[in-house]
């Protein structure tokens, strides 16, 4: 099943590519890698507010990963033109606004990883990552994640 068809068959429509809020591009590409600059998490259109370990728990920041995964795929869609095009999701950094004692920065980042390997399926989908608790993230977002992809 191409990408296209698993997001159709989840009822996920990709977002237009989101513009930078400050002084970088919304990606780069170098040779086969492309490089997604960070994106934070969203809901209805205004960053999702919130740190996990005070105001917000795992399940809820699980589900900002997810949401964020579908902007970087409107993203990655926009720098290749085509997610067939895509050979590989190389890797995802994932920061997480939390306490100094919240320690599930890991099982939130699956929110965006399980979404991946969803759409692009475990070949393509599978991915080396990092999940890092921070103590603020831009505009007070509970979860930002970057990406690097492979293309043909």
């Amino acid at each position: 099943m191409n990408p296209y068809d698993k997001l159709s068959e989840l009822g996920i429509e990709l977002p237009p590519i989101a513009l930078p809020a400050a002084a970088y591009v919304p990606f780069v590409q170098t040779g086969k890698l492309v490089f997604l600059s960070g994106h934070i998490a969203k809901r209805n259109g205004q960053p999702w507010v919130g740190q996990l370990g005070k105001n917000m728990d795992t399940a809820e920041g699980k589900m900002a990963a997810r949401n964020i995964a579908i902007d970087l795929l409107g993203t990655l869609h926009a720098a290749v033109g085509d997610l067939n095009h895509v050979t590989r999701i190389v890797k995802v950094m994932s920061l997480v606004n939390s306490t100094s004692d919240f320690t599930e920065q890991h099982l939130v980042t699956n929110g965006a990883s399980e979404l991946l390997g969803e759409v692009f399926g475990r070949q393509v989908g599978a991915h080396a990552r990092s999940a890092f608790g921070v103590a603020q993230i831009p505009m007070g977002a509970c979860v930002e994640i970057e990406l690097i992809a492979e293309v043909a």
